[in-house]
């Protein structure tokens, strides 16, 4: 009696299931990766504060300014693209980012500030701000929130 599975079968199975698993592989990267991450430009206006400039080009947004009146900004400008976890800041501090399905969500203390980038809209301080290209959205000391941004506590 003979057995259904020839080494010739075998390879050909072996070859289909590579293949499957190879286009599934592929078509979730370039799903998570196709819209970009966000940008941002982390700068100093012409009085000092610290200022953000956000864009993002496939959600149509550029030259979103949040800044920070008030504060004085010591490190260095730059810009950074958040396609990775754990990409440093030149000021504030990134207390949360979920990437996996780019632009993601990114959250930042911005001295004492909360600042979160979302695909639907910006949250600053707890408040929903729509986006809009060529918006600035001020943030002063007297709108801090009463507690300071904390980052989610862990699961268990």
């Amino acid at each position: 009696m003979k057995s259904g599975f020839t080494p010739k079968a075998i390879a050909f199975l072996f070859l289909a299931v590579l293949g499957l698993y190879l286009a599934v592989f592929f078509g979730i990267e370039r799903a998570r990766q196709h819209k970009g991450p966000w940008d941002v430009d982390f700068q100093t206006n012409a009085e000092g504060s610290p200022m953000l400039i956000v864009s993002q080009a496939k959600l149509g947004l550029s030259d979103v300014r949040i800044v920070a009146h008030g504060e004085n900004a010591s490190n260095a400008i730059g810009r950074v693209s958040f396609d990775q976890v754990k990409r440093p800041v030149p000021f504030g501090k990134v207390i949360y980012e979920d990437l996996t399905f780019l632009p993601g969500v990114v959250t930042l203390d911005l001295f004492g500030h909360e600042i979160e980038l979302l695909p639907r809209s910006l949250i600053a301080n707890k408040k929903q701000v729509a986006w809009k290209s060529g918006v600035t959205v001020d943030l002063w000391p007297t709108n801090k929130p009463a507690e300071p941004p904390q980052p989610p506590k862990a699961r268990r």
